[in-house]
């Protein structure tokens, strides 16, 4: 029988060991895990979706995945493919580089990390007091997810190929032929 031990850290642990990495680890109560590394064709999807979101949010700030975000209430530190802020920037508590208020965030699926991204990430990211709405880019199909806070709770709703996603908060409309344009999508 094994007995193989769980090892947890602390904040400041994370922190140096992040600054010594050379991939992005994402923490969850006291665990370090390293992010799943992209392809070309998420590459891609990220970076049109930060251009064209910085293209209808004027007056809000648009980051890369090289802004981490801190979810105070669940524990959990990591690098969505984007994040948007409108208004002023608040960094968590523990960590001057770790936004705590983003508006929206993004991530750009893949086959080995879909399914914790629309599942327990998720979970995280809705407990962000600021947070209006994630977006899902899937990287089989022309579709954006939109999972956005709404006075009952979050609804859930596809864009797909010849539509546009449509945000009341932040207020903006994107075509997802436009996020798409020039894309190979992976399949499968």
């Amino acid at each position: 029988m094994s007995t193989a031990k769980r090892l947890h850290y602390d904040y400041d642990d994370y922190l140096a060991t992040l600054a010594m990495s050379d991939v992005k680890l994402e923490f969850c109560d006291g665990v370090i895990y390293a992010m799943a590394g992209g392809t070309p064709t998420h590459a891609e999807l990220a970076a049109s979706m930060i251009h064209g979101l910085k293209t209808v949010l004027p007056g809000c700030s648009v980051y890369t995945s090289d802004l981490k975000v801190r979810v105070e209430s669940s524990d959990l530190s990591t690098f969505p493919d984007a994040s948007v802020v409108c208004g002023p920037r608040e960094f968590a508590s523990v960590d001057r580089n770790a936004l705590a208020n983003p508006t929206l965030l993004v991530e750009v699926t893949s086959r080995s990390t879909e399914d914790y991204d629309r599942g327990d990430k998720l979970s995280h990211y809705k407990q962000i007091p600021s947070l209006r709405a994630v977006l899902f880019v899937s990287h089989r199909e022309r579709r954006v997810t939109v999972v956005a806070r709404t006075e009952s709770g979050w609804s859930e709703r596809d864009a797909r190929a010849g539509e546009s996603l449509v945000l009341e908060a932040p207020a903006f409309t994107l075509a997802v032929d436009d996020v798409y344009a020039g894309v190979a999508l992976e399949g499968g």
